[in-house]
């Protein structure tokens, strides 16, 4: 993989808070455009990972490079959008309202025409009146993906996005994330849910702060010589994985 392929290059991450190593010399590359998944459970260093790319977590030890630069550097130059697990918004606010501050935060250029977009994008420019705090956690989910889209970021990082979001949306997400693959968006998605998963280019396992295995998952499937992902991932990261040099 070439250097002006690669959006995202990680290499022996390690990060500790207080006892607990949340990151173990985790290492993974992720090329332009592609939708890359991390897959592991609660507590697998997948969110620890993803706040290090956004410039929140400095490792301990371990190189990162976020878009050819430091992390810092990349997000200061609003290249890299980020939406949290649990919605970042102001539940007293309307939507448009929690739209422009979040324009007027990151300097976002023609800021109405932005909001504009990124609403019509979440399907939400009728509700852009209405307050956080009434919608739906579906809708909140929506406005946070909007929130993330406002500077059109080369790098859109997603820690589980659709987490307590119904079967429908979840599907509408995942349209809109193809669809800004397709424009070329880097995307890092982390994820529990297996079918999910399955929807992106390439999958990186994760388990006690290391990539165990990588691949996309049909790969992974027959890697492990499993009738399905959730076999695959069970066989991948089990304890003989943990034990033996990574994948």
């Amino acid at each position: 993989m070439g250097a002006g392929e690669v959006a995202l290059e990680a290499h022996d991450l390690r990060k500790r808070f207080g006892t607990v190593e949340a990151l173990r010399g985790l290492s993974l590359s992720v090329r332009r455009g592609e939708i890359y998944g991390l897959l592991g459970p609660n507590g697998s260093g997948k969110t620890t990972f993803i706040r290090c790319v956004a410039g929140l977590v400095r490792p301990e030890a371990g190189r990162l490079t976020v878009l050819g630069r430091a992390p810092q550097d990349a997000v200061a130059t609003g290249r890299v959008g980020y939406m949290t697990q649990a919605a970042a918004l102001y539940g007293e606010l309307s939507v448009d309202e929690n739209m422009r501050f979040f324009a007027a935060l990151e300097a976002v250029p023609d800021p109405r025409r932005r909001i504009e977009q990124a609403l019509r994008t979440v399907d939400l420019l009728d509700r852009r009146r209405s307050v956080v705090g009434t919608l739906s956690g579906g809708m909140r989910q929506r406005v946070s993906l909007a929130t993330a889209l406002l500077h059109e970021p080369d790098l859109l990082l997603l820690d589980e996005p659709t987490v307590g979001v119904d079967p429908a949306l979840r599907r509408e997400f995942w349209d809109h994330f193809r669809s800004l693959a397709g424009r070329g968006v880097t995307l890092l998605v982390s994820s529990h849910v297996m079918d999910e998963a399955a929807r992106c280019d390439r999958l990186g396992l994760i388990r006690e702060g290391r990539v165990l295995a990588e691949g996309s998952a049909s790969d992974l499937v027959a890697r492990a010589g499993a009738a399905d992902l959730e076999g695959a991932f069970l066989s991948l990261s089990g304890p003989q994985a943990l034990s033996g040099p990574q994948a």
